[in-house]
């Protein structure tokens, strides 16, 4: 019987995720969960609903004027929305 060398146990989940395909919908879910840790409380607040679909992070807003000032900083918002998750999850913000 031959040793193996061993290895971290996260290393080796991260292995599993990626041979199954599993690493990709588990980083939207997890910057789908960040939103409103990242947002805060009051901009949670006044979210209605978020999905990803091809890279794009759709979110469903009930203000208008809250709308209008994220859509100015969109570019930050994906760069900090990435970073909180470690991955690059998503390119582009659409707000509605």
């Amino acid at each position: 019987m031959k040793k193996r060398e061993a290895q971290p146990i996260g290393k080796l989940v991260l292995s599993f995720l990626r041979s199954e395909s599993l690493e990709s919908p588990l980083n939207e879910r997890r910057l789908i969960n960040a939103w409103s840790e990242v947002m805060g409380p009051t901009i949670a607040s006044y979210t209605r609903d978020i999905s990803i679909k091809n890279q794009v992070l759709f979110v469903h807003l009930s203000s208008a004027v809250l709308r209008q000032e994220l859509m100015m900083e969109r570019k930050r918002l994906v760069q900090r929305l990435n970073e909180h998750v470690k991955a690059q999850v998503i390119t582009d913000i659409v707000i509605r």
